[in-house]
């Protein structure tokens, strides 16, 4: 069964409205949340994650539980790996494991010892199990993330904002292992990075002033976009007059110190514009300016 989210909204005490009565239905596999910084990406991961509440009226349910009556329910079948998690100093990876196993109610040792393995070795951790976690490298705390949030052997797994400072070797270990567990569960995988959308999930949605802006597959909305995207070179004296005449998608600078835009138009917008594959940054881009 889909987690199916419905006319969520959550407006904090200074006035700041995140979510703004957002709907939702996200099946099985690996689901992109895309959108800007302050587009309530993060919001609606804690409100999933039972960390905080949502304004009256919402409703979301997966696989049977109301998240919002059965809270306890939830958070035996979520696991749940935020933007942003603290270690205790001085436990090692084995040590700290075992502890938060505790806590997701796995009592007895052996049992204990068994899933921390299991994790560990899932994680590619399991050789550096006696270091302290407080010393591993950026992407290893990541790993560590993964490994802590599937002790519980989780159904639903929501993760904030991975691999933001990852360097690309870690960002592809990352990516390939949320691609492994994507198989048998819902991940809802939130980023502002376009490329981890494009290189991972089968679905996805753009959220903008904390509303759903495009809900669909990242292949069907780039095709969607085919033949509508172009491409002119110019020298940077001309930024600002031809992005006043044909406000681009983007802008890229090249070493030879031309630069190129994209804009997106159903016919070709002037001589010296050519035709370009679309990209799923496009997308991205054409959303956020009609939104």
């Amino acid at each position: 069964m889909p987690l199916t989210i419905s006319t969520l909204s959550k407006t904090y005490p200074s006035g700041l409205k995140a979510l703004d009565e957002l709907s939702l239905e996200i099946g099985s596999g690996m689901f992109g949340l895309l959108g800007p910084n302050g587009a309530g990406k993060s919001t609606l991961m804690r409100i999933l994650a039972t960390l905080q509440q949502p304004d009256a009226g919402a409703s979301l349910h997966f696989e049977g539980i109301d998240l919002l009556k059965s809270p306890t329910e939830v958070r035996k079948i979520l696991g749940y790996l935020p933007q942003e998690f603290g270690v205790y100093p001085g436990l090692t990876a084995e040590g700290l494991l075992d502890y938060l196993a505790q806590l997701k109610g796995i009592r007895q040792r052996a049992d204990r010892t068994r899933r921390v393995g299991e994790v560990l070795e899932m994680t590619k951790l399991y050789e550096h199990r006696k270091k302290q976690v407080s010393r591993f490298s950026g992407g290893m705390k990541q790993r560590f993330g993964i490994a802590q949030l599937l002790l519980n052997n989780p159904r639903l797994i929501i993760v904030d904002e991975p691999t933001a400072g990852l360097d690309p070797a870690e960002r592809n270990r990352f990516l390939h292992l949320l691609r492994e567990l994507s198989a048998s569960r819902t991940i809802l995988f939130s980023t502002h990075i376009v490329e981890d959308v494009r290189d991972l999930c089968t679905d996805m949605a753009i959220l903008h002033g904390g509303r759903v802006r495009l809900h669909e597959g990242p292949e069907r909305a780039v095709a969607h976009m085919e033949g509508r995207i172009w491409t002119l070179s110019f020298l940077p004296s001309d930024l600002e007059a031809y992005k006043a005449l044909y406000q681009p998608l983007s802008v890229h600078y090249h070493a030879d110190q031309w630069l190129s835009m994209r804009v997106y138009a159903p016919e070709k917008p002037a001589e010296g514009f050519v035709p370009a594959p679309p990209q799923l940054e496009d997308v991205y881009f054409r959303v956020l300016a009609e939104s």
